[in-house]
């Protein structure tokens, strides 16, 4: 398994941070003190010197082992954790995803449409930085979106598991950003909820080749959890940020790792819970039954 350090990613993390700060490569090589041009190199790929890496860190708000690659990396902005989820998405052979309440690789793209507005809905407007937060949310739902397209352009496998609880309180609730919002259709909203499960019952019924499903109906982890497998290298993502109702983009630190313990021991869990759950028909009848009754 290939665990070291690769230059490559070096640039493809200082992307992710960059975007993450809402930086653009003008404004990061200004502050850096160097080219634009040496930038786009870096972020392409190409090496850069240690004490540029020092510098480029500090001024991106991350550690230089983080931005190297060097253990696990702490990622404390939402735009830097789905866009490092969209650079390793792009090589993969595997995704294994515990994703509350369902996979957004797996969503209608009539959850794309409302995504935007319920990921504003989710941002209090009485904090000092609403506008900048505001402002944020169309850089993230930009880079899901070429997730999407990326997913559905190579389809690699998936397995992807759900709680039924979730799915339950998904439907209750509806596709809202949160609590006690003025002004929204909840009936709406219940009504966009129940297509995405929907959608999962009919991804159950008809088993897409490459797609496997399981109804977690016990326990779940609190965290939402993917595993990467290509073909010499895991890593595994562990995330505070959710996309469904009541989302969160903007608290808590996420972390990505290639530690064989890491991967391993996470591994373990999904394995663990893949085989507690139901799937196939069995599912879907559940999920028809008891959720969508």
């Amino acid at each position: 398994m290939d665990y070291g350090i690769s230059v490559e990613e070096i640039g493809q993390r200082m992307k992710a941070f960059r975007l993450g700060a809402m930086l653009t490569p003008e404004e990061l090589a200004k502050k850096a003190g160097v080219s634009r041009a040496a930038i786009y190199r870096y972020e392409s790929g190409q090496p850069a010197k240690i004490d540029i890496l020092v510098r480029i860190a500090s001024l991106l708000g991350v550690s230089l082992a983080t931005l190297m690659g060097a253990g696990v990396e702490y990622i404390v902005s939402a735009i830097s954790f789905f866009e490092r989820m969209r650079q390793l998405e792009e090589n993969v052979e595997q995704i294994i995803v515990l994703f509350g309440p369902v996979s957004y690789l797996l969503t209608t793209d009539q959850y794309d449409e409302f995504l935007p507005e319920i990921l504003a809905e989710s941002i209090p407007k009485h904090v000092d930085d609403y506008d900048q937060a505001i402002s944020e949310v169309s850089t993230l739902v930009e880079i899901l979106r070429k997730r999407k397209q990326a997913y559905r352009a190579r389809t690699p496998n998936v397995i992807s598991l759900t709680s039924g609880a979730e799915l339950t309180q998904f439907l209750k609730l509806g596709f809202v950003g949160g609590p006690n919002l003025q002004g929204v259709d909840l009936k709406k909203r219940q009504e966009i909820a129940r297509i995405e499960i929907e959608n999962i019952v009919q991804l159950l019924r008809n088993q897409p080749i490459g797609v496997q499903l399981g109804v977690v109906v016990d326990s779940m982890p609190g965290s939402s959890l993917q595993i990467f497998r290509e073909a010499n290298r895991r890593s595994v993502a562990v995330s505070p940020y959710r996309l469904g109702a009541f989302a969160n983009i903007r608290l808590g630190v996420a972390t990505i790792s290639s530690a064989p313990e890491a991967t391993s021991l996470y591994q373990t869990v999904t394995n663990q819970l893949w085989n507690r759950a139901i799937k196939g028909e069995q599912a879907a009848d559940y999920i028809e039954k008891t959720i969508l009754k």
